[in-house]
């Protein structure tokens, strides 16, 4: 009888925790302002466009980028920040909405531009030349902007 009991409360008190853990809800990520950034023209060194940033520097932040958020305010932009020069790949797997994806180099300078890319695709989306930073912003941006590859970038951390 009393293993019957221990046996009754054993079952009960694991189907407490089942129920307890399907009611947990993800919510959704914001944006914090972490620095600012500026495009400029390459040859003329003009200023196209001025931009809150937001970093991604570990490797959590570098898996998860603009992931599980629903859109991006158009001045605000998203930085990975690696060591070194190499070439890079991004996808939008949980990615909810466009972006334009630019590859920079060591130097600062945009080395390519995967422009509108797909929400929620899995393909690869590659640089054309080694990068060290790359900067996602709203897709179609970079177009408005008549971003090119030599165009430059600046910033700085709040």
């Amino acid at each position: 009888m009393i293993a019957a009991i221990l046996v009754g409360m054993m079952l009960q008190s694991y189907g407490c925790k089942d129920t307890s853990e399907k009611k947990i809800l993800t919510k959704e990520v914001t944006f914090t302002k972490e620095g600012e950034l500026t495009l400029k023209k390459g040859v003329t060194d003009s200023v196209v466009a001025q931009l809150d940033i937001e970093f991604a520097e570990s490797e959590y932040e570098t898996q998860t980028g603009l992931m599980y958020r629903k859109s991006m305010q158009a001045n605000r932009a998203m930085l990975f920040i690696f060591e070194n020069d190499s070439q890079r790949s991004f996808y939008m797997k949980n990615t909810e909405f466009a972006l334009d994806i630019i590859y920079i180099n060591s130097n600062f300078k945009i080395v390519s531009i995967q422009k509108n890319a797909k929400p929620l695709d899995k393909s690869s989306l590659p640089s054309q030349a080694p990068a060290k930073y790359v900067l996602e912003v709203n897709a179609g941006q970079s177009d408005q902007w008549g971003l090119v590859a030599g165009d430059v970038v600046q910033f700085s951390k709040n």
